[in-house]
């Protein structure tokens, strides 16, 4: 057994970000691929309940879903509400299903909201998808006003009950304002470094050390039109890894795939929602190459190889997160 076999054999492994909406294929499919993530080792996943401009009703209904669907395959996976449950689920080789929201339009305008979803397994939601909401600005936003009151009245509700504040997607400026802020790490679930591959959705280093600043991490999306034209995508996260990991450190670094599970769904969502996802700020509708879930191995394979610690593969494959999870998140009331 090589040394990075052993290493993910042995690391909790927790990927922050997997679509699993309508956007990015079927029931079926995704319920697939979350096996196959269980299979190829990975311990805990935090899913996609809702995005931007979705509702209230519909994160309940997908909440529901996903809920039920962890009840009824409790021999291989379990719900995902502390850092001991994704312990657990490496010990009994099951895979540990949280949720997050990709926006904040579920709350509404509802402080309220916040609490009833964390008390049902949300445990991160971004501030803003790409375009303007109730609480701030998205990134394609032609301008960035930062945050809005209610925004800031969120945050501090968020942080109050033990839900990240994730920044992906979101507006320069609101994301600083959310930094300055904070009273407790903010992270950036999925997000990549502009100085390894330009894009409008990729970090300048400037931003990962305010993120980090706040005892944030930094997850590394693994979808090729973030990493860049390469036949090799594994090399190409690991570039991406091994950038983040000098700018902020390998323990403020994780995994946030971003993996989609049929590309054909989100390709042709994208072309008909070009408002959400602009052709010409980056977003491709011909392709969608990515890292997939056997990645891990070739992952740590050259992270070795460059001279990173075993301790350093484990907290970046997912042990960085526990420990943030651990640090973060608060048992409902």
């Amino acid at each position: 057994m090589s040394n990075a076999t052993k290493i993910v054999r042995d690391a909790l492994v927790w990927d922050q970000l997997f679509p699993a909406t309508e956007y990015c294929g079927t029931w079926t499919a995704h319920e697939l691929q979350l096996d196959h993530m269980r299979q190829a080792g990975y311990d805990a996943v935090s899913i996609t309940v809702a995005y931007d401009p979705e509702d209230t009703m519909t994160a309940i209904r997908r909440i529901s879903h996903w809920r039920k669907f962890i009840r009824r395959n409790d021999d291989r996976f379990l719900l995902l509400l502390s850092a001991g449950d994704a312990e657990r689920a490496k010990a009994e080789g099951k895979l540990a299903i949280g949720f997050h929201f990709q926006g904040t339009t579920p709350f509404g305008r509802d402080l309220g909201l916040v609490e009833m979803f964390y008390n049902l397994g949300v445990r991160h939601a971004l501030l803003a998808y790409n375009h303007r909401n109730n609480v701030g600005d998205g990134i394609h936003e032609r301008t960035d006003s930062g945050l809005s009151k209610f925004g800031r009245e969120l945050i501090a509700e968020m942080q109050r009950v033990g839900m990240l504040v994730d920044c992906s997607h979101t507006g320069s400026r609101t994301a600083l304002e959310a930094f300055e802020l904070a009273a407790a790490p903010v992270i950036y679930s999925h997000a990549n470094p502009a100085a390894v591959f330009e894009h409008d959705r990729n970090l300048s280093d400037d931003m990962a050390r305010a993120c980090a600043a706040t005892g944030g991490m930094i997850g590394l999306n693994g979808v090729g039109m973030f990493l860049g034209p390469s036949d090799d995508l594994v090399e190409l996260l690991f570039r991406h890894v091994d950038h983040w990991c000098q700018v902020i450190g390998a323990a403020s670094v994780g995994l946030g795939l971003d993996m989609v599970t049929d590309p054909s769904m989100t390709l042709a969502a994208m072309a008909q929602d070009t408002a959400r996802w602009p052709a010409d700020q980056g977003y491709q509708t011909d392709d969608l190459p990515a890292c997939g879930p056997d990645c891990l191995e070739g992952l740590t394979e050259r992270l070795l190889k460059a001279g990173y610690s075993p301790n350093d593969c484990r907290g970046v494959l997912g042990e960085n997160w526990l420990r943030l999870a651990r640090e973060v998140w608060k048992t409902p009331a």
